[in-house]
């Protein structure tokens, strides 16, 4: 019942919140006047804002900018020790700070460190907190383009990278978590610049207790679904996530942007039927997803979870079971990896699910972009099947989807599998790197599958079993993250410029209809199909054995 109810009252909060942030959000990226302090970014760094790019020029532009965002973030981490506010922090070492830049540029935010233990104030906020803000920013600018390929006729011009990311840090990013900061922080979130405190224990022993600018950082964190914790324990730790509702105020932020992207895509096509449909999926993958997860959480297998009546290693007594549960399901629908909760110590199905949330793809409503143009590449190909169904040339919203835009939609929904499966075998193969895994068999597997299906995925949780900063998994995550990032954002730009070049073509009677239950089941079914198809035979040697075992 404790469950049902944090639920329900998240489900009603997203839902007043869907109309009007999407709204918001699609009047900011379509406007055409800019903010004065938006212009001095402009001539800084010699962009015209009225000039917009094609899809080569706007990847260009991305992978250019991130690429120079993975070398600042490292160089800031190598020469810690030489910044003000590093807290006694010698600089980070060269393959943890690789592996690092390479997660919070991408939007995974996988921590191989204790966060109070080795970063200082200065590199949390200049370092990691920045590219809190842009990694979402540059995963909801990708989104974007996209609608506008599907929303333009015969242009080969899809905004301009370099207006959409300032504006979508300036006007969406900012503001809301400033707000949502000042929330926590009357939560009982710590923000200071202190270096911590010594105080006595009432046993009489000293213990330091850190201090730091958590709560900007932790408002960020989810609302970009990033997940980078200022803490080791994470949304577990108190000064990060103190009470029962700051916990429902945090997955509330993770979700609500996934969630109100359709809504933007529904005003640019000029149908708000098709984002009513789009937020439908999501929702029915999301709400099966995370039933299935809270009942693995609360079944009594063993002797001390049918003492207790629900599995509760691992879990936070602040939260109890069911809404950590909820929580692990927000974050694995999500790119965001925040944990309030050790999914290494959650039931093998628990866990198993919380895997199966991320090979969806993470569309459910997935990360802040991310999420929205996953969906959508998931309804090209539903049309695809549908239109061979019937024998006729799918299209969607309009465009015809031939050859060109079947084989984009392909590749990014290969690319993924390709890196995760890839890169666990070459790990199993690897006797060092099976070192790392804490338990052998089917657990031990389980914790290697996670954790490369989190970094493909820009997720960043992990099964905590792995020792994971080693040379191996440093320099492996690292290319997983930048790859599973990349490529699949190629792939979108691509198929946007393909998609914008043509012209519209009328519906006949032929035309599937993409905005009723049917088509919202049909793109279930395909994510759900896909999803087991591709994964299926890893999920038996891992979690699908571990719990029949």
């Amino acid at each position: 019942m404790d469950a049902l109810l944090f639920a329900a009252s998240l489900i009603a909060a997203l839902a007043l919140s869907y109309r009007p942030v999407g709204d918001y959000i699609h009047r900011q990226v379509s406007g055409e006047r800019d903010l004065r302090a938006e212009r001095w970014v402009y001539r800084l760094i010699g962009v015209d804002p009225r000039a917009e790019q094609q899809w080569g020029t706007y990847a260009r532009s991305l992978l250019a900018f991130s690429c120079v965002s993975v070398l600042v973030l490292y160089g800031l981490q190598r020469a810690q020790a030489r910044l003000p506010l590093s807290v006694g922090h010698p600089g980070v070492p060269p393959l943890l700070a690789w592996n690092t830049a390479a997660s919070f540029v991408t939007n995974t935010n996988w921590q191989n460190y204790s966060g109070e233990a080795t970063m200082g104030h200065l590199v949390q906020m200049a370092g990691l907190a920045v590219q809190n803000f842009v990694s979402a920013a540059v995963g909801i600018a990708v989104a974007v383009a996209l609608v506008r390929g599907f929303a333009r006729r015969r242009t080969d011009r899809l905004g301009n990278f370099w207006v959409d990311l300032v504006r979508l840090c300036v006007r969406v990013l900012l503001p809301i978590s400033v707000l949502a900061a000042i929330v926590l922080i009357a939560g009982g979130v710590i923000q200071n610049l202190s270096s911590g405190h010594l105080v006595t224990t009432l046993a009489g022993a000293a213990q330091h207790l850190p201090g730091g600018p958590v709560a900007s950082q932790e408002a960020i964190k989810e609302l970009g679904t990033n997940g980078g914790g200022f803490f080791n324990a994470n949304s577990a730790h108190p000064f990060e996530n103190p009470t029962a509702w700051t916990n429902w105020l945090e997955i509330y932020l993770i979700l609500l942007i996934g969630v109100s992207l359709p809504r933007t895509f529904g005003r640019f096509v000029g149908d708000n039927r098709q984002g009513y449909a789009i937020v439908a999926v999501m929702g029915v993958l999301a709400v099966a997803a995370t039933a299935l997860l809270v009942s693995a959480q609360v079944a009594h297998h063993g002797t001390v979870p049918t003492a207790v009546g629900r599995s509760a290693e691992g879990v936070e007594v602040r939260f109890g079971v069911s809404d950590s549960a909820v929580f692990a399901g927000a974050t694995t629908l999500t790119s965001t990896g925040a944990v309030d909760s050790m999914h290494d110590s959650y039931t093998a199905l628990g866990g198993g699910m919380a895997m199966v949330d991320m090979m969806l793809g993470e569309v459910a409503p997935g990360g802040t972009g991310s999420g929205l143009y996953g969906m959508l590449i998931l309804a090209v190909i539903t049309v695809f099947v549908a239109g061979l169904m019937v024998g006729r040339t799918p299209e969607y919203l309009g465009k015809k989807l031939g050859g060109r835009e079947i084989k984009l939609a392909g590749l990014y929904l290969l690319t993924t599998p390709m890196l995760v499966l890839g890169a666990a075998a070459i790990a199993m193969a690897d006797r060092g790197a099976r070192a790392g895994m804490l338990n052998a068999g089917p657990h031990g597997f389980s914790e290697v599958l996670y954790a490369f299906t989190s970094a493909a995925n820009n997720n960043g949780s992990a099964f905590a079993g792995l020792s994971a900063n080693t040379s191996f998994y440093n320099v492996a995550l690292g290319l997983v993250m930048l790859l599973g990032r990349f490529l699949p954002i190629v792939f979108v730009l691509a198929l946007a410029g393909s998609l914008a070049r043509q012209r519209a073509v009328a519906a006949t009677a032929g035309t599937l209809p993409t905005h009723r239950p049917l088509f919202v089941g049909m793109v279930v079914g395909v994510a759900v199909i896909v999803v087991a198809l591709t994964y299926l035979p890893a999920l038996a040697l891992g979690p699908l054995a571990d719990g029949l075992h």
